[in-house]
């Protein structure tokens, strides 16, 4: 009786055992076949392995933070950020390919990210929300899509200039009668002034493949240029103070220090078309948590996220199905000037590089001379 009893406690002990290995391997099958949860479930809880996503990005210290709260309280993933400018991140990116560190690169305009494509550095990511995007604003494969666009625009000091008074387009800035009326922020130093000069050039090029009538361009508006200022905020006060009454910037700024520090300030978009910026988000390859990476990607640019950019932070969203927008983006029409991003990309070091020895103050080193 006793050997009868210990069989059968035997057989059932491995029975039990039998049991747990099966259930054991269900389990392990489940977690490689995503079975039991969607990829936007896992996205959205992030992972037994995905406690944190890791984002690099030129957006400053006010939105950096204020999304990190609000993404670490809805989703429960940590965020880390690193706030340093875009050419910065696509340096650091590079350097990091062996070994990434990062996992979304939030902020800089197209070019970068086109840059960073070539060289392999970002993971392919159609979002949930890629219905809602112009052509325009996005990479045809899906490795970047756009977040906000950013027009530039001929700025003015509304104290001194009426809006009847004030250059309608591009070439009324040439015309003589606004000598020593334009304060620019040296270019060299500036992505949004290299972006207008380098389209300047660009107009004419495109049809001629070459810059020669673009320089003659920027020779005239150097003649009608009184300085060129060291940083925006130098810039900023010159015009303010009708040392100048006019400049070229872009749109959103404008309307921030008009709205937010009084500056007596407002902007024309040109009538021809503008160079418009789009800024853009990416995962990169082989991001460390890639389930975060989405899922931080989405929560960025939901509609609700897109107009408390637009609202608190000037940033006119890609997206066309945000409503109540304000007034300042709703009420412009603005016509994107055509450009080949990836022949400006190329050729834009050059030009800016001819302005700066051959154009810059030519005119004012001949009347000195003089």
């Amino acid at each position: 009786m006793g050997k009868v009893k210990k069989t059968w406690l035997l057989s059932l002990f491995a029975a039990l055992l039998f049991v747990m290995a099966g259930c054991m391997a269900g389990s392990s099958d489940d977690e490689a076949s995503g079975e039991g949860e969607s990829e936007g479930d896992t996205a959205a809880s992030g992972g037994d392995l995905e406690e944190k996503v890791v984002v690099y990005s030129p957006h400053g210290n006010d939105i950096l933070s204020e999304f990190e709260q609000q993404f670490e309280a809805e989703y429960g993933i940590e965020m880390e950020f690193l706030d340093m400018g875009s050419q910065e991140i696509l340096d650091r990116v590079r350097s990091e390919a062996n070994n990434t560190q990062a996992d979304v690169w939030w902020g800089a305009p197209q070019v970068n990210f086109d840059q960073a494509k070539e060289e392999d550095l970002l993971a392919e990511y159609k979002p949930s929300y890629a219905d809602t995007l112009d052509e325009l604003y996005h990479d045809e494969d899906w490795y970047w899509s756009g977040t906000s666009i950013t027009p530039e625009v001929i700025l003015y000091n509304n104290k001194e200039l009426s809006e009847d008074e004030v250059p309608k387009d591009w070439d009324e800035l040439v015309d003589p009668k606004w000598e020593d009326e334009l304060i620019i922020r040296y270019p060299l130093a500036s992505g949004t002034m290299r972006t207008i000069y380098s389209a300047m050039i660009y107009r004419t090029y495109k049809d001629t493949e070459s810059p020669e009538e673009g320089y003659e361009w920027l020779e005239k508006l150097d003649a009608n240029t009184k300085e060129y200022s060291a940083n925006p905020e130098m810039m900023y006060n010159q015009v303010a103070k009708g040392v100048g009454s006019l400049s070229v910037w872009n749109m959103p700024d404008t309307v921030m220090l008009a709205e937010e520090k009084g500056y007596p300030f407002d902007y024309v978009i040109p009538e021809s078309g503008t160079p418009v910026l789009t800024e853009g988000i990416a995962i990169v390859k082989d991001a460390p948590h890639p389930k975060a990476a989405e899922a931080f990607y989405e929560f960025v640019n939901t509609k609700e996220a897109a107009k408390l950019l637009a609202e608190k932070y000037y940033r006119i969203p890609t997206r066309e199905d945000v409503e109540d927008l304000p007034d300042w983006i709703t009420e412009t029409e603005i016509k994107p000037m055509e450009i080949d991003w990836g022949t400006f990309q190329e050729k834009s070091p050059e030009w800016m590089d001819y302005w700066d020895n051959n154009i810059k103050n030519t005119e004012k080193d001949k009347s000195e001379e003089e």
